[in-house]
């Protein structure tokens, strides 16, 4: 790039915040050199610093390759444990987004008061100093109305340094929403482990030791989390292991399994309690975990109760009371009527996972639980790791938080006045607790933030409508299901900061819009990854080149840079908690601008894991100038067993298969709206009554949309590219899309089972529509048989109307390239978890050919 950082302001200011559409399929792309030939004269003059994919919430430490100030090259980072050295392609498709022409360059404002899809927002360039006396000046109005509540910071993804903006600036402000993206991502995967075995948080995988695992409509060598871990262990595992997929789609892991199950979606429950079934009816069971019945006489008969006296348990606890509750019946020629998977099938999985145990992983993933009924899908997928005593042993699963040192941030409540405390009692905006949204996080009612939620309770103003919104790493008009009530609730409020790399679809409603940096190149901050490869970790992204836009990061800069403000206008709590409260630990330093704050706020939080003089458990790094150089610090290796012996941490101790740690959190939500547990069962469409809420079980798949008016069942699933859907307007996720088994590049495919093509006289390559109850998209047909008959599937993604020129086919004139699945799908939850329902088939479908 021969372009200055002041030619890229002026080009900036001259051609607005979008870079004009393009109208062909395969855009020109000469952003970043025309030349043919590749210079030779920086070969081996570059360094590699040490930084953070945060692609997906794997967050793996890489290593990015600098020559002359240009990033040039990604690999995994070889001080890594978790990742071991290895790194995905999404890491590698980040080079291509830092220097993306479609970036936002510099503050923003707009000037067109009208909000709305069809609306020109007319943003015109501002500086940072009106920006944040913009700000400021929203805030202090809703302090001088008693309206702070009505003030919100809603978060996608982040890092460590997020308890600032996302934690505790609100709080000094006065508000209690705070809202993350995270139950749109997979707390119905967590809600299965936290009440058997209390553990709110991705599992690990114990890949090297385990002789069989069974993946619920995950694909983890493709998708989902670790992906690099997994895919560079892979071989040796499936040569050692039997390997099976439940998956309605043929995913790149189906492909390389010993076993295909191709589910009906949202149906997997019952393919889950069969396993049981059989597990118990065959003696099959991991004695030295779960315990035996006291004369040796296996008593799990079909149909047959059993007496809870003549079980003695070890480190289990229901297990009898599950099977009179809930097993005795569901046997496998039972699951085959409601999953389309034949009996046999499903007895010979059952016995190959049980006859490896205690190495055997039943491998739960927002795929198969993220419905509206799915919370007791991933109870029964994570019980079935009790039954074979894989739960927290070797060769297993282990749902235990590594514990990672930091040093959090400092208690900001002497800087919360009356007026702040005032809004922090009221009733948060996203309903999260309401008795028909429990949202049991830690067993708290509301304890889950349900994102999805936000758009109705500002459109219906229930409890109110938010007034001022801070907005960072979110596009939750694209990434929430039904776009349209979110276009909507985003024209009604009033005020709204986009902080973003890219502009996007929520940035089309800001009033100002503020560039931030690419995580992986252009900023400081730590990054606590989950549990990988039996380590936990904790990043550090370093700031590799210096970018030619006038950003600010996100989570330190631009708090600090309000707090001035707002001290300007007589509001100076802000910004003397940060002043006041934050020091070097090198120096003892204050900060006193917010490049200083950045850097202290960084090394503040990472200060034990580099430290020398504090004891830890794990790498042993000398100083903040090799946390650095190395970039990560990692945990000892994961010892077994941590949690067996009653250390479950349940209401009983022990790993509940009848779940009193449930039982008590429903309660406790029961009781806060005066109903009965069967009032919140119905309230939350989940069939089961009296004790069988307590126990894993069987929910029948629930689905927006008529049979008769829309005959197929829709499914989504992910990319090996997506970056969280950020990658779409790179030229190698469209070349390259094809990657992903059925798909096609530089296009955007619906597949469809030949034999559903045909009824509906569809050829491959036709544009068809695609029609629900909530919406409609055009994309291609492709007949493809790795698609379940009876089943759309459909990669996410695509159908960006504002996000750039490679990622829109034209975006000036507002023309996605294929189509959101997010407009199609039904705005429904998996009510206990608080999760969104994206996954299983919630939504049915009509297809129509254009």
């Amino acid at each position: 790039m021969k372009l200055s950082r002041k030619g890229f302001l002026k080009a900036s200011a001259a051609t607005g915040l979008f870079a004009a559409g393009a109208a062909s399929t395969k855009p020109a792309l000469n952003a970043f050199s025309t030349k043919t030939e590749a210079s030779q004269e920086n070969v081996e003059q570059g360094e590699w610093i040490a930084s953070v994919c945060q692609g997906c919430t794997a967050w793996c430490a890489v290593q990015v390759y600098r020559i002359d100030g240009r990033a040039t090259k990604v690999r995994g980072n070889p001080n890594a444990k978790a990742n071991h050295g290895h790194s995905c392609v999404r890491s590698h498709i980040g080079l291509q987004q830092v220097y993306d022409p479609d970036r936002v360059k510099q503050p923003m404002k707009r000037t067109n008061p009208n909000k709305g899809r069809d609306e020109d927002p007319e943003f015109v360039p501002i500086s940072w100093e009106e920006a944040m006396d913009t700000i400021a000046e929203k805030i202090i109005e809703l302090r001088e109305n008693n309206e702070t509540h009505k003030f919100s910071v809603w978060r996608g993804r982040y890092t460590s340094n997020n308890g600032i903006l996302y934690g505790n600036l609100p709080k000094i402000i006065g508000s209690p929403n705070n809202i993350s993206h995270s139950s749109i991502c997979a707390e119905s995967e967590k809600f299965g482990r936290y009440y058997t075995e209390r553990y709110w948080g991705y599992a690990d995988y114990d890949h090297e030791k385990a002789l069989y695992e069974i993946f619920w409509g995950g694909d983890p060598i493709a998708t989902n989390r670790q992906v690099p871990h997994t895919a560079s262990i892979w071989g040796e595992l499936s040569d050692r292991a039997t390997l099976a997929c439940v998956d309605p789609r043929f995913s790149t892991t189906a492909a390389k399994s010993d076993e295909w199950m191709p589910v009906i979606p949202g149906e997997d429950g019952a393919i889950a309690s069969a396993i049981a079934h059989v597990i118990l009816t065959e003696g099959l069971w991991y004695k030295p975990f779960v315990g035996d019945f006291t004369d040796g006489q296996n008593r799990f008969v079909e149909g047959e109760d059993v007496d809870e006296d003549d079980f003695e348990e070890i480190q289990t606890h229901g297990l009898v009371k599950w099977w009179n509750l809930e097993l005795k019946d569901k046997t496998p020629e039972w699951a085959a009527e409601r999953s389309g998977i034949e009996a046999d099938q499903i007895y010979r999985v059952a016995r190959g996972f049980a006859n490896a145990a205690p190495k055997a992983i039943s491998f739960s993933s927002p795929g198969s639980s993220m419905t509206i009924r799915g919370g007791y899908t991933a109870m029964t997928q994570a019980a079935l790791n009790g039954l074979v005593g894989s739960a927290d042993n070797e060769g297993g699963v282990i749902s235990n938080g590594i514990s990672v040192p930091n040093n959090g941030f400092p208690d900001p409540d002497d800087y919360i006045d009356e007026i702040a405390a005032n809004g922090l009692e009221q009733e948060r905006i996203d309903w999260g607790g309401r008795l028909e949204l429990p949202a049991l996080k830690d067993s708290a009612s509301g304890g889950v933030k349900v994102t999805n939620t936000v758009a109705d309770a500002v459109l219906a103003e229930d409890p109110y409508n938010l007034k001022v919104v801070l907005s960072y790493w979110t596009n939750f008009n694209f990434s929430n299901q039904g776009t349209d009530r979110w276009d909507r609730a985003l024209a009604k409020i009033p005020f709204m900061v986009h902080m973003t790399v890219n502009p996007a679809e929520q940035t089309h409603f800001a009033d100002i819009v503020l560039p931030v940096p690419h995580s992986q190149f252009e900023r400081q901050s730590p990054v606590a990854g989950s549990n990988g490869n039996l380590h936990r970790h904790l990043h550090l992204q370093n700031r590799v080149i210096e970018s030619p836009f006038d950003i600010r990061v996100d989570e330190t800069e631009i708090p600090w840079m309000l707090g001035e403000a707002l001290e300007k206008k007589g509001f100076s709590n802000l910004i003397d908690y940060f002043r006041n409260e934050f020091r070097d630990p090198e120096t003892g330093d204050a900060p006193t601008n917010a490049a200083e704050f950045d850097e202290i706020a960084t090394k503040h939080f990472t200060h034990p894991v580099w430290d020398p003089t504090f004891e830890k458990d794990g790498d042993q790094i000398d100083g903040w100038e090799e946390y650095k150089r190395l970039g990560t610090w990692n945990t000892n290796r994961y010892e077994f067993r941590q949690k067996w012996d009653g250390n479950w941490g349940t209401e009983t101790g022990q790993f509940e298969f009848y779940s009193e740690t449930l039982k008590a959190a429903l309660q406790d939500h029961a009781d806060k709206h005066n109903v009965s547990i069967d009032d919140v069962m119905e309230a939350t469409f989940n069939t089961v009554r009296g004790d069988g809420a307590f126990v894993p079980h069987y929910e029948p798949a629930k689905r927006v949309g008529d049979e008769s008016e829309y005959p197929l069942i829709f499914m989504e699933h992910r990319s090996k590219l997506n970056r969280e859907a950020r990658s779409a307007n790179t030229s190698w996720y469209q070349e390259f899309k094809d990657i992903d088994l059925g798909d096609e590049a530089w296009d955007d495919v619906a597949k469809l089972n030949p034999k559903d093509a045909a009824e509906l006289g569809i050829e491959n390559g036709d544009m068809v529509r695609l029609v629900t109850p909530e919406g409609q998209i055009e994309v291609k047909a492709k007949l493809w048989e790795g698609t379940r008959p009876g089943v759309v599937a459909k990669c996410y993604g695509q159908g960006h109307w504002a996000y750039g020129h490679i990622a829109s086919l034209d975006r000036r004139r507002q023309i996605a390239r294929g189509g959101n699945n997010n407009i199609i799908l039904a705005p429904v939850h998996e009510a206990l978890s608080g999760s969104g329902a994206r996954h299983g088939g919630q939504t049915r479908v009509r297809v129509e050919k254009v």
